[in-house]
Parts: C-alpha cells; structure tokens; sequence
C-alpha cells in the first residue's frame, strides 16, 4: 500500500478547508495552554509534525468508507427507515422535553435544568451521525470526505463528553438533594449549575480538539474503510500507517480522565444517597427518595452499560457487523430512550407534558 500525507494528499480545492481547520486548532489550543499542548511541541512530536507537512504530488483528497451494518442492497430500505425513525423520534422526544422544562415553571430547578441540557446534547449527537448515514444509503454511497470524517469524530467526542459529565452534575444534584436538602436551594445555586454546563463543556471540548489535532498529524492509507457508520476515533486511528503510540496514549489518558472522574463521582454521591436512605425512619419518605433517583440511575446504566458492552464486544470479536451493532446500541439507542425514561418515571414530568399537551389542543 502506497502511503499518502493527510495535507499533502488533500486537493487544491480541500487545501484551504484544511490548513484553516489546522489553523483553528491550533490556536484554541495555544489559547487553551493545557500541558497537551505543551507536550504536542515536544522535539519528537515537532519532527512528527514537520514530516506530515512533506509535500507530494498527490491530487485526490482521502476519503474514508463507512461500511455500516450490511452490505445487503435489499435490507438497504429497511435500515434507512430505521435510522430515520431512530432519528425522528429522538429528535421530537428531546424537543419535547426541552419545551416542557422551559413553559413549566415547577421544573425551573437544578435538576431539570441539567435535564433539558442532556435532550440538546442527545439531539446534538444523534444530528451529527444519523443525518449522513441517511444521506450515504439514499446516494448508495458509503464515502465520507476526510474533513467531514474528522468533524464528525470531533462533534462526537464533544458531546458524548459532554453528556459525561453532565450525568456526574446530576448525580451530584441528586446528592445535595438527599443528603443535605435543607441546604440544597443554596448549594445548587444559578451560579453552580452553570459554572458546571460551562466546565463540561470546556473540557469536553478541549478533549475533542486534543484528538483532533493528533489525528491531523497522521498519514493515511488507501484502503480507508472504517467498519461503522459513522467516524469512530479508534475506528480512524486503525486506518493510519504511521505511528499511532501517542494517539493511543492520549486516547486511553483522555478516557480514563474525562470517564474516569465522572464516574467515580457518580458512584460515590449514590453510595453517599443510598446509606442516607437506609437511616431515614419511614418507609414513605425511603420510597420517595428513591424514586427520584429512579430516572438518572436508568439512564446512567444505560449510558455507561452501552458504553461497556461496546469496548467488551469490540475485545473478544472481530465481526464487523457485530461491532457495528453494538456501536449503534451506544451512540443511536441511548438518545432516543432518554426521553421516554424521563417521561414514564418522573411525575413532575409527566404532570408538565400534560399541561403542555392540554395547552396545545386549546389553542386549537
């Protein structure tokens, strides 16, 4: 295989796409002054980046090939429509809690505040993947630009951290709740709870932008197909024919930071909840507790369950369609369940849909 540079291989007409994204990065992450960029200017990472920027007298731009779930041309139709379901449906559920938290002003608390964010992060993911794959079996064409490859693995790095985290801030909302109510309306303040949204989503972003300015650095092969639909980084990172050491060592230092805490806050304010439930004397006030939890528990085993199952399926087989399936359990099925967790468990939800849905039948 004839290896190409991921610039130099890029066309006239991509070059300017290219060096301004290169550009952006760069400079976000200088702005950023994180010890990653400190470290990216290291002499072995300087001679890294210096030979990725040889030019060549390649013309055509890279282009990566999803090969999604089946290469069956008459299960083509079904999986169109089942991703276009899949999408539409997380797309109205999301929307409609969204709507319910702002027009109900019970629901203007810490909680639902976190809730609201979580339906625009689901709609958030959901738009950045299912939208090309529908677009790729309407054209019958599996190709996906390296550019818009890379965006995508970028937008879904943000936003999958950023749900990350915004799991551990409800799960510490949950905490202050519970185990200091009297204390709650001042610890969970306006100021805390965006103070949070803000730092999720600064360091999921600067995860996003760390990967994305090592994948820039890396040369590519011709045979680029990436057996998921859509631009998985671990995915991406298979598909290079140089070094990838410190990509992967990034990658795994970056999960065990941004996955790691999140979760081991998210354990630590249940166990802290779960012994103050066990001390409370009535059986009433147990029950109630507990069912406010009820809903962030399934989504939190959802999340994290799904997210397990792929990283054990994707250890133990090399089956593509059965890494691909188990991909789609992670990144599609989550966001389109949320919503109807949140709606079927949660009263006070359930009680603003219905003032929602009554309000609209009477402007009719």
């Amino acid at each position: 295989m004839v290896p190409f540079r991921s610039l130099s291989a890029v066309s006239l007409e991509h070059y300017h796409h290219y060096s301004f994204l290169k550009s952006s990065l760069l400079m976000l992450l200088l702005l950023i002054r994180g010890p990653f960029v400190l470290l990216s200017f290291h002499p072995i990472f300087s001679i890294r980046f210096i030979n990725n920027m040889e030019t060549t007298n390649h013309t055509n731009a890279p282009e990566f090939f999803l090969l999604g779930l089946t290469d069956d041309p008459e299960l083509q139709p079904l999986i169109f429509y089942l991703f276009l379901s899949i999408y539409l449906v997380t797309i109205l559920g999301n929307l409609i809690i969204i709507l319910a938290v702002i027009t109900d002003s019970h629901l203007h608390t810490p909680m639902y505040f976190f809730l609201s964010n979580l339906s625009f992060t689901d709609i958030c993911i959901s738009t950045t993947i299912i939208p090309k794959i529908l677009l790729n079996i309407q054209e019958q064409n599996k190709s996906i630009a390296y550019i818009a490859c890379l965006t995508q693995t970028c937008f879904v790095l943000v936003f999958a951290g950023f749900e990350n985290c915004l799991l551990a801030a409800m799960a510490y909302d949950r905490y202050v709740a519970i185990c200091h109510p009297l204390r709650y309306t001042v610890i969970m303040n306006p100021h805390l709870c965006g103070l949070l949204i803000l730092l999720s989503l600064f360091l999921s972003i600067l995860d996003a932008l760390l990967h994305s300015l090592m994948v820039l650095q890396l040369s590519f092969c011709k045979d680029l197909e990436i057996p998921h639909f859509f631009c998985e980084l671990a995915q991406v990172l298979k598909l290079a024919c140089s070094d990838t050491l410190i990509n992967n060592i990034l990658t795994y230092f970056m999960a065990s930071i941004l996955g790691g805490i999140p979760l081991s806050g998210i354990i630590f304010s249940y166990t802290k909840i779960v012994s103050t439930i066990l001390r409370m004397p009535s059986a009433g006030g147990k029950c109630k507790a507990f069912s406010t939890c009820g809903s962030h528990l399934s989504v939190v085993s959802l999340f994290y369950g799904t997210g397990f199952g792929v990283y054990i399926s994707s250890s133990v087989t090399d089956s593509r369609r059965k890494l691909a399936v188990a991909s789609m359990m992670y990144i599609v099925l989550p966001q389109m369940v949320n919503p109807f967790i949140y709606s079927l468990r949660n009263r006070d939800v359930k009680r603003a849909l219905k003032k929602l849905t009554r309000r609209k039948l009477s402007l009719r």
